[in-house]
């Protein structure tokens, strides 16, 4: 169920302004706008919903239209570690582990593989599955 934020003219202005030429809110802007407007980030896709803007171009492949490379077997094994036996991984969890690499890395491993990436940070799924094999 969607939570009802009530925005001012200074959100929405600070949202405005963050948009892509598309009109549409990046993942990694999402986060930012979040800390600017003063709102959890788990609460994003609520809030853009109330005002009909769309989150896009998720970091890690799940949705949206960034360009990836190729898995690295590396970062998958460093995931593997932290998935549940049917290859499901917290977002959060996701992140962390590009800590230790970059997010463009971790996202194409996630993109090209069979991890089943749940519970995004933004509030924009509980749930999405990754269908692709990992290429070695």
């Amino acid at each position: 169920m969607s939570k009802t934020f009530q925005l001012d003219e200074t959100q929405k202005d600070l949202i405005l302004t963050n948009l892509d030429s598309d009109g549409e809110l990046s993942c990694l802007k999402a986060f930012k706008v979040a800390r600017l407007i003063g709102v959890k980030p788990i609460d994003m896709a609520d809030v853009c919903e109330s005002i009909n803007i769309k989150i896009t171009n998720c970091e890690l492949g799940v949705f949206g239209k960034l360009d990836f490379h190729d898995a690295s077997l590396q970062t998958y094994q460093n995931l593997a570690q932290n998935y549940t036996q049917d290859k499901r991984m917290e977002c959060r969890i996701i992140w962390d582990e590009a800590q230790k690499s970059t997010l463009k890395n971790v996202g194409s491993t996630v993109k090209h593989s069979d991890i089943e990436v749940t519970n995004c940070q933004l509030g924009c799924f509980r749930e999405r599955k990754g269908k692709k094999e990992l290429n070695d």
